[in-house]
């Protein structure tokens, strides 16, 4: 927790922010209210914290749970995450989506399928430019 904000936190709410930071890819620092507080605290620090599973099981989990209820603006940060955190690449996505139109249904596939597009886009154009 490098955000000066966050200094003088509880060894808990510590580990849940290390927790999303990782599991996002991108700085946590810590929010108001009881929602946030039990997000970070329990979801991250002690859920996403428990041996059994790794980030990328965890992840394709969310992803299916997530499509089969059609919450493809939640399906967005965790397609970006998966992809930012190297636990998916752009054609397991793109497998995964065709796998879950079968299971989760048809409509919520193609959603999110039109979620993946755009990150499987930026990633291949981002792994051409290192490439040249």
């Amino acid at each position: 927790m490098s955000n000066e904000s966050d200094a003088g936190l509880s060894p808990e709410r510590a580990h849940g922010l290390a927790m999303m930071t990782e599991a996002y890819g991108f700085e946590m620092s810590d929010g108001p209210g009881d929602y946030f507080a039990e997000t970070a605290d329990h979801l991250f620090g002690r859920i996403w914290s428990r041996p059994g599973l790794t980030h990328r099981d965890r992840r394709l989990l969310l992803l299916g749970a997530l499509t089969a209820q059609g919450n493809s603006d939640i399906a967005d940060i965790q397609v970006g995450a998966a992809l930012g955190n190297g636990e998916l690449t752009a054609d397991e996505l793109e497998e995964i989506v065709l796998f879950l139109c079968y299971y989760a249904g048809w409509p919520n596939g193609t959603k999110l399928g039109n979620v993946v597009g755009p990150h499987v886009a930026r990633a291949r154009k981002a792994a051409r430019r290192a490439e040249s």
